[in-house]
């Protein structure tokens, strides 16, 4: 086994669970604060996306951790649809039409157009996570293990894309890494007692109940 899939084997079964301890948390606690709507949307186009990619270029690492990552993501989605009272359809239909359109650009324009039009939904996710960070009264909802993960997840995909050399990955990997080990810092700074900027006055989702 070489380096570059001793790598991505470990970076596929911590991409696999990533998303467990956040459903197990949500389960549990039936409390959403913290948790954002749109991350989770954009993630789901995460996992479709990459599962596509990853059998265009032959990488099994990236069909197994976005198959099982689906797993999460879907009765997270359905949870939180619960939460915010859409139907499910409404939530992933948004999802599926924007993964149809970067899975298109990766066939027709090739593995860098497809790298750079990646970076949309995972910025989308980041950025998402990142509002709710900095906005929702509380983030007792976010699973702390999910979070350290996220970025763990996201380092190791880095460091394998650049050993298989496919600028597609590199390019989004590096993304991530950045946005996600920015996410877990401010989520320690909220754990911590860091206030909320810009805080609705009531808060539209708090529990499943």
């Amino acid at each position: 086994m070489t380096t570059a899939q001793l790598v991505g084997w470990l970076a596929t079964f911590v991409g696999a669970v990533v998303g467990f301890p956040q459903l197990w948390r949500l389960v549990r606690t039936r409390n959403v604060e913290g948790l954002s709507l749109v991350a989770w949307q954009w993630i789901l186009v995460m996992n479709v996306v990459w599962f596509a990619h990853g059998v265009r270029i032959d990488q099994p690492p990236q069909l197994v951790v976005n198959s099982i990552g689906a797993c999460a993501t879907v009765p997270i989605l359905v949870l939180l649809s619960r939460a915010v009272g859409r139907r499910l359809w409404q939530v992933v239909l948004p999802s599926l039409v924007a993964a149809a359109v970067i899975i298109a650009i990766d066939h027709f324009l090739g593995s860098a157009a497809f790298g750079l039009a990646a970076i949309v939904p995972g910025i989308g996710s980041t950025v998402g996570q990142t509002i709710e960070l900095v906005r929702a009264p509380h983030v007792r909802g976010l699973s702390a293990l999910f979070m350290v993960l996220a970025f763990v997840n996201q380092a190791l995909w880095t460091t394998w894309a650049f050993l298989i050399g496919d600028p597609g990955s590199v390019i989004t990997a590096v993304t991530m890494s950045l946005l996600t080990g920015a996410n877990l810092v401010w989520y320690g700074a909220r754990r911590l007692g860091l206030r909320a900027f810009f805080s609705p006055t009531e808060t539209s989702i708090a529990r499943l109940d």
